[in-house]
């Protein structure tokens, strides 16, 4: 079993690389550069599918750090597989509750999964598009608790967000 892990931690991580060498063509001009981002998060998916199946949701304490987050990235890249994302998603609550996965990485996945299913968001994760130079989030649920509830899971306050990627 232990061998299996290793192995395992190594092949998220892989995939987490491979992920992020691919991930500019996810809004690529080129078809044929999006068509590649597809099948590379659509077998990514497959695999975490798999992955879930026979351990559950991969923690940092069965996994390491580096591939119980490259497992949070692949089921956030999972988009156009909504099973795999809302079981990631459910197996990674359970997780949080036990106290071995971060809210604040649940909270990008959850907020992922209800823009997937065309439904408001909760943390103004997700980004719609950018308005007079500024990230304008998908809509939220309770945008005026928005940022009370970013900071309750660790992240920072949507303004403070935005500024990182605002041109002045």
């Amino acid at each position: 079993m232990a061998h299996d892990v290793a192995a395992l931690a190594v092949e998220l991580a892989d995939m987490a690389a491979a992920d992020q060498r691919c991930s500019i063509n996810a809004n690529s001009d080129d078809p044929a550069e999006q068509l590649a981002w597809r099948r590379l998060t659509a077998r990514h998916g497959d695999r975490l599918g798999e992955i879930m199946d026979e351990y559950g949701w991969p923690t940092a304490e069965l996994v390491g750090e580096e591939a119980a987050s490259a497992a949070w990235l692949i089921a956030q890249h999972a988009d156009r597989q909504l099973d795999v994302q809302r079981r990631a998603l459910r197996l990674m609550e359970r997780a949080v509750a036990a106290g071995s996965a971060g809210p604040r990485e649940l909270a990008f996945l959850r907020d992922r999964t209800l823009v997937n299913e065309g439904r408001k968001q909760v943390y103004g994760t997700q980004i719609a598009g950018v308005k007079d130079g500024a990230p304008v989030p998908w809509p939220c649920e309770e945008p005026e608790r928005m940022d009370e509830l970013r900071v309750e899971v660790g992240i920072e306050p949507f303004d403070e967000y935005v500024a990182k990627f605002t041109m002045p």
